[in-house]
């Protein structure tokens, strides 16, 4: 039985823990060790937006701790990620280049919408009833150090995720130097908390009646662990959560510490976390709360597992970012038959073109989210949709995605109706290999979108194959077609610049 040895570090707000784990596809994914050492990185970035060298003195040796053990563990892989306290420092680059240096280790910073899609997908991979729990319309709530995700399930599929800058340690550090006594404590907390709550209630969950609340978060959850005892069910009921806050509340920082078996500040961002949970909780109609004991590091080695195909995940999570985008598309009123009739296209062009442009399935995604999005700027503006489309992107969440694609879906979108530039004239953050693959997929877009120039959905059991260098599109219709002819045949001349191959459209009129 092959086993992979697989290690984990993850650099978050309040500390630096690493897990060391055995995958195989008999037994699984099986924790071996976990080792944490408590290292305030969110009080300088949160409260200085920076992170002194006094700090990062400390953190390289730590993490030279790390390699030292994973030495020990014989590690034939691993992983290092780092969250909202380095990616939200101003010196991050100077950062992660001293950690690079010093210890040798390549640290990924993860966006929210990832780090969001990993902690979830860590709950997904170890709860075979997964896909039955989220039957019914279920909150997610993921509360971390800097901030907070809330992600909505109904009928097995995601309806949104919304991320909201409250998290356990950026409100500790609120209260930090405030002498409050317990109902002045309850008050900013809840002062604190209360308008963005309130605000995502209004916009995102309405009337919506949720029958599952499933909370994760190493503070509370640690602590509820510590409580109830490992051995004891996950689930508890809500008016139990209800009463922990209540004691917590009450209870002195030392008291509850020597409970946790943890450091004072530790025991800290109990009560902060605690406090959003309840709030969430208390505009739901859920009577159980899901509190699986699961960490970061439990998602980075599920998705490690499932990428490497070592161990097959039942819950379909691309479809998870899918319908994040359908939704997104739904929010601004985009046409949902034309989109649709896109998504089918261009994913058609794209399975065609393998050969000719060496894109995986990563690459494919993000044409199908850029085709589901490329209209939803006309809700802003009817004059330049493909800005206002930019725009949206830029400034939504999609979870699953790093921020380097969401600003390549936003760059497809845009230039689907703007003129593409060289990439020495491209204003923007991305790389010139991720600009090539803009302009790759921008020619397949717009060759999809030329088919539907009406949105009128004309043309039916379009079929597209390559023959003889040319990209063959044939499509049943007895409707007059001249509109869309004449826009796939402009469309034609940028996708040839980029592959060398002309694109041909062939009407069939036998369809009724």
């Amino acid at each position: 039985m092959a086993v992979t040895r697989f290690g984990v570090i993850n650099i978050g707000a309040h500390e630096l823990d690493m897990e060391i784990y055995d995958i195989s596809s008999a037994r699984g994914i099986q924790k071996v060790d976990h080792i944490r050492h408590l290292v305030p990185l969110g009080k300088d970035a949160y409260s200085t937006q920076s992170i002194s060298f006094q700090v990062l003195d400390e953190m390289c040796r730590v993490l030279q701790g790390f390699m030292e053990i994973m030495k020990g563990y014989r590690i034939t892989a691993y992983s290092a990620i780092a969250t909202s306290a380095i990616r939200e420092a101003e010196n991050s680059t100077i950062v992660l280049d001293q950690i690079r240096v010093r210890t040798g280790i390549e640290v990924k910073v993860l966006s929210n919408s990832e780090q969001r899609f990993i902690y979830y997908k860590a709950v997904a991979s170890r709860e075979t009833n997964f896909n039955k729990i989220i039957e019914k319309a279920t909150a997610f709530v993921d509360v971390g150090a800097g901030s907070s995700q809330i992600s909505l399930f109904d009928k097995k599929h995601l309806i949104t995720t919304q991320n909201i800058k409250l998290g356990a340690v950026r409100l500790q550090e609120r209260l930090r130097g405030m002498d409050l006594e317990i109902s002045g404590k309850r008050r900013i907390l809840n002062e604190l908390v209360d308008n963005e709550i309130q605000t995502f209630h209004k916009h995102f969950l309405k009337d919506r009646e949720i029958r599952h609340l499933i909370a994760v978060g190493d503070p509370l959850v640690y602590y509820v662990r510590k409580i109830l005892g490992e051995g004891e069910s996950e689930w508890i009921p809500a008016q139990q959560l209800q009463q922990l806050y209540e004691r917590v509340m009450k209870m002195p920082l030392g008291e509850l510490a020597d409970q946790m078996d943890q450091t004072v500040e530790s025991a800290s961002l109990v009560l902060p976390a605690l406090t959003i949970y309840k709030r969430i909780l208390d505009d739901t109609s859920a009577e159980m709360v899901w509190m699986p004991n699961v960490s970061l590091c439990n998602g980075v080695a599920a998705d490690y597992a499932d990428k490497k195909k070592i161990v097959r995940l039942e819950h379909d999570f691309t479809e998870d970012i899918l319908m994040a985008a359908r939704n997104i598309a739904k929010r601004y009123m985009s046409n949902k038959n034309h989109t649709q009739m896109m998504e089918e296209v261009v994913c058609q062009i794209f399975d065609s073109m393998k050969k000719y442009h060496g894109l995986g399935k990563r690459e494919r995604l993000l044409l199908q989210i850029s085709a589901l999005l490329h209209d939803c700027g006309k809700y802003i503006s009817m004059s330049v949709p493909g800005e206002c489309s930019y725009n949206i992107i830029m400034s939504t969440e999609i979870i699953g995605l790093s921020h380097m694609e969401r600003e390549m879906v936003a760059n497809i979108v845009r230039f689907n109706t703007k003129d593409m530039v060289s990439y020495e004239r491209f204003q923007g953050h991305l790389t010139e290999k991720a600009y090539l693959i803009v302009m790759k997929l921008t020619a397949l877009l717009r060759l999809g979108n030329s088919l539907d120039r009406s949105h009128k959905q004309k043309m039916k059991n379009i079929k597209i194959a390559m023959r003889n260098q040319q990209l063959l599109v044939t499509a049943d219709t007895q409707e007059d077609i001249t509109l869309e002819r004449k826009s796939f045949d402009e469309k034609a001349d940028f996708f040839e610049e980029i592959y060398g191959i002309r694109p041909v459209l062939k009407q069939k009129r036998g369809a009724k």
